[in-house]
């Protein structure tokens, strides 16, 4: 018998408190996202964060820690070998990745790939190395409208990305790309997590923008997730923002893609008011993508804020069996060095009008609590493989 009739699972994309035990292994040391942003910046509003007690799990310098928050608050600890969007939101719904996926951060990609991607599409490629999505426009883009040459780079990510001009390169022309660099990049010595496509305009440098009609070609996970056994049984799994990218469309049955954070949670308030019988996941991408990887503590801060805002508005519309999970997948420490993730635990915010226990939940050791809570709650089968015992006795 389901305690909830309706789980929302909201990802602050790269929202970290704190280093993990191995962080260091990973080249991350005392890092905190969420509190060295507070420490950054000068002030910083989030009441409803506060009321869900996420001021209880790290220190902030201008939001206090409540005595009687609205929920449950506490940590998750990552157990898969990674720290990129893929790890993570594969573990919470029941995957354990232990073999990292391939980075080409140092190098670039190899001649070999780079040859076979030149003539499959028919572009011969330029820069290959790992730059910032935004000065690598700076640097080649002129470039590629003036050749329809292809602008390809990296990250400290696995990823392969592809930049094309909308109006020149074309929109459909740079899919196309994308997608043959997926098929190449499946060998397993160049299997990376996600081949992105970076659309943007602009005609020359100091006015190139990148546009919404990003798409993530993700690999497939490599065996059923939870979302798999809820659609399965019939349940509604509705994606917001890029989850469905992140799954490969694997167990989704319903996908709405975002212009932004600020509209992913405003698909989420709407999608609150209407009648449906699972989840909805929603990842909201821009604390990551706009300010973690940018290092840019005061865009993080206010990206939080606005959050807090429309989480007040969802806080509002949630019905009496309805439970909302706030967590994130990965840590990005603006106030680090370098452009990488940093492997941090997470936070872990629990809320429903009805329910009981509330204050700080004991520490959970793998992100995949979410996913065998979310199973038991609509009494499913935890697919075969799958990790993660559930919680959901703690969330009554």
């Amino acid at each position: 018998m389901k305690k909830y009739n309706r789980v929302f699972v909201v990802v602050m994309d790269s929202l970290g408190v704190g280093a993990m035990p191995d962080s260091e292994k990973f080249g991350d040391i005392g890092v905190n996202t969420l509190s060295h942003i507070s420490e950054a910046v000068d002030t910083f509003t989030i009441p409803n964060l506060q009321k869900l007690g996420m001021a209880n799990i790290t220190p902030l310098k201008q939001v206090e820690a409540v005595s009687d928050p609205m929920g449950l608050y506490g940590k998750l600890s990552e157990k898969s070998n990674g720290k990129d969007t893929m790890t993570g939101h594969w573990e919470m719904m029941g995957l354990h990745v232990t073999k990292p996926f391939q980075t080409f951060t140092d190098t670039g990609f190899p001649p070999e790939l780079i040859r076979e991607l030149e003539e499959k599409t028919g572009h011969k490629v330029i820069g290959n190395k790992s730059a910032s999505g935004t000065e690598i426009l700076d640097e080649l883009a002129e470039e590629e409208i003036a050749t329809g040459h292809m602008i390809v780079y990296t990250s400290a990510d696995s990823v392969l990305q592809i930049c094309g001009n909308e109006e020149t390169f074309d929109l459909k022309e740079l899919y196309r790309c994308c997608e043959i660099a997926r098929e190449i990049t499946m060998k397993d010595e160049w299997k990376v997590g996600r081949v992105i496509a970076r659309p943007y305009v602009g005609k020359k440098k100091g006015e190139f923008v990148r546009t919404s009609n990003r798409h993530d070609y993700a690999l497939k996970p490599f065996g059923p997730t939870v979302l798999n056994a809820l659609k399965d049984a019939g349940f509604d799994v509705i994606s917001v923002g890029k989850i469905n990218d992140i799954f490969v469309g694997e167990g989704i049955t319903e996908s709405n893609r975002s212009k932004s954070s600020v509209h992913g949670m405003e698909q989420t308030i709407e999608i609150a008011g209407r009648d449906f019988n699972g989840i909805c996941f929603t990842n909201l991408v821009d604390f990551d993508a706009l300010w973690g990887h940018r290092r840019n503590p005061q865009g993080y801060a206010e990206e939080i804020e606005k959050f807090d805002v429309n989480l007040g508005k969802l806080l509002d519309v949630l019905r009496d069996d309805d439970l909302l999970i706030i967590t994130a997948d990965h840590g990005n420490d603006p106030t680090y060095t370098g452009t990488d993730h940093t492997r941090e635990k997470v936070p872990f915010l629990a809320y429903a009008k009805k329910m009981e226990h509330k204050g700080e939940l004991p520490e959970k050791d793998t992100f995949a609590v979410i996913g065998a809570t979310i199973a038991e709650n609509f009494g499913i089968q935890m697919p075969e493989g799958c990790i993660g015992t559930s919680i959901l006795n703690e969330l009554q």
